[in-house]
């Protein structure tokens, strides 16, 4: 099953939408926090995420979501360090609790990493009103 980790500035966000999106996945999806500087603080870290990607990794991929800035900095390189692009980790362009929400559901349901990061994706498009 894919994996997901979840990138956020704060400990808190990171574990919430973590959380919310194990949920979502009935249980099944293996979806991991890193978030929060290495301080704990906030900020981010690059060993927090790469102990995350190894905690979600079953062999099937993992999908990364981060926050904004330098979370999206932080797991570009992690991704970068572990294989380079179109490895065996991948970053989402998705809102992060949505598209956390819509990866768990998929990779509960057997899609393959394409297709995880492909609903995540697809959560640019839900409409709140």
């Amino acid at each position: 099953m894919v994996g997901i980790v979840i990138v956020s500035h704060s400990r808190r966000l990171a574990e919430g939408a973590a959380e919310l999106a194990r949920e979502m996945g009935v249980g099944k999806a293996v979806v991991e926090p890193a978030g929060g500087g290495p301080d704990g603080g906030l900020g981010t870290s690059a060993d927090l995420v790469e102990r995350a990607v190894e905690a979600a990794d079953s062999g099937d991929g993992v999908l990364l979501l981060a926050d904004l800035g330098s979370s999206v900095l932080t797991a570009k390189l992690v991704i970068e360090d572990l294989d380079g692009p179109g490895g065996r980790a991948v970053l989402a362009d998705a809102p992060l609790v949505e598209g956390a929400v819509a990866a768990a559901s998929a990779a509960a349901a057997g899609a393959d990493l394409a297709g995880v990061r492909a609903a995540a994706e697809s959560a640019h498009d839900l409409r709140k009103h």
